[in-house]
């Protein structure tokens, strides 16, 4: 499974990559295969305020629905919305087109998990 080293992770499996003030934030390849087909997202919404490690949206597949958390602090700025269109993305290009949301950062992104970190959590869970 790939874990892209230029990304931080955290435990409820989103990952964030940061470009100056802005975070994009999706779920990873891990966590898109343990849902199985993903027929729905609900990103939080553009202008709204997220907070790391709470709840700001939900992912629905046939399996589940899961909550989706943010893990960063700021206001979403966009929302990908062919995700939202065609959530199948999510799964198939969970690091790509699948990214979910973007936060303007009201602060340096704090408790994110190293990808040698987050491969040793998933091979505790997998």
């Amino acid at each position: 499974m790939s874990v892209p080293a230029e990304l931080g992770y955290t435990k409820e499996h989103e990952w964030v990559a940061v470009n100056e003030d802005i975070a994009t934030v999706g779920i990873t390849a891990f966590a898109a295969e343990a849902l199985g087909d993903i027929v729905y997202v609900e990103p939080p919404e553009v202008g709204s305020t997220v907070t790391a490690g709470d709840s700001c949206g939900e992912i629905e597949s046939h399996k589940s629905v899961s909550e989706l958390y943010s893990p960063v602090n700021g206001e979403v700025v966009d929302v990908n919305q062919a995700a939202v269109d065609d959530p199948e993305l999510i799964g198939s290009d969970p690091y790509g087109r699948g990214w979910l949301f973007k936060v303007e950062l009201a602060e340096d992104p704090a408790d994110l998990l190293s990808p040698e970190q987050y491969t040793q959590l998933t091979e505790g869970e997998g």
